[in-house]
């Protein structure tokens, strides 16, 4: 059984080794959206996910899948892909637009857990300068991938990304790696695809130690647009 979280409370968390093995992570159920709560969560490893018909549950899953941004690989297809300057990036021009597009059913997937209060909630983070968005427009200047995640000191807590065009993910992701400063990207959970890009597990405890270590630090500048 799961604790339940008083929303009329402070945010406040059980310890993350308290998490279930089955399902793999799940940690708490209740409490709030708000962005007290959500800070408090990513500070320490937790993140929400949940279906509309579910309570806000919250997860701290183990191993943890993580992008140490030098490991990223890009593949030769890609770079040969890419080297034709297909796309352009930029950064927090259109947050709510690619999280709507983060949140439209894919192949094989009957919904997505990005619903209305999810939408609301990060809206509020991305308001706060909390919450980012990282886009990639083709030439004719329309949005054809991205991602969007939360961002507390060196770490990126991504959450979400999306393609409409070729390799537009990918870019974004190659983007948010290679300029975006950060010491880590954490990937939430295991999935080829990301694998594919150079992610790789990690124990919650190394996982966590890190954020220790880099919640307190800035990110390295860059030349992000």
């Amino acid at each position: 059984m799961i604790p339940w979280l008083d929303p009329e409370r402070p945010a406040y968390f059980p310890p993350t080794r308290a998490a279930l093995d089955e399902p793999n992570g799940l940690l708490a159920a209740g409490g709030s959206l708000e962005p007290d709560w959500l800070l408090e969560a990513y500070r320490r490893g937790i993140f929400p996910w949940f279906s509309d018909d579910e309570p806000i549950l919250w997860w701290s899953p183990a191993p943890r899948m993580v992008l140490f941004p030098e490991e990223f690989h890009t593949s030769r297809s890609l770079r040969k892909f890419l080297r034709k300057q297909p796309y352009r990036i930029t950064v927090d021009q259109r947050f709510a637009d690619v999280m709507v597009a983060c949140s439209e059913p894919r192949p094989g997937q009957p919904g997505s857990w990005i619903n209305g209060p999810m939408l609301r909630a990060y809206k509020r983070l991305h308001a706060l300068g909390h919450a980012h968005s990282w886009e990639c427009w083709d030439r004719e200047g329309r949005l054809v991938g991205g991602l969007y995640g939360v961002a507390i000191g060196a770490v990126f807590f991504g959450e979400s990304m999306f393609s409409r065009a070729d390799n537009a993910s990918k870019a974004a992701l190659k983007a948010l790696a290679e300029r975006g400063g950060y010491r880590i990207i954490d990937c939430q959970m295991y999935t080829d695809h990301l694998a594919s890009l150079g992610a790789r597990e990690i124990s919650r405890a190394n996982f966590e130690k890190r954020l220790r270590q880099l919640l307190q630090r800035s990110p390295r500048k860059t030349d992000i647009d």
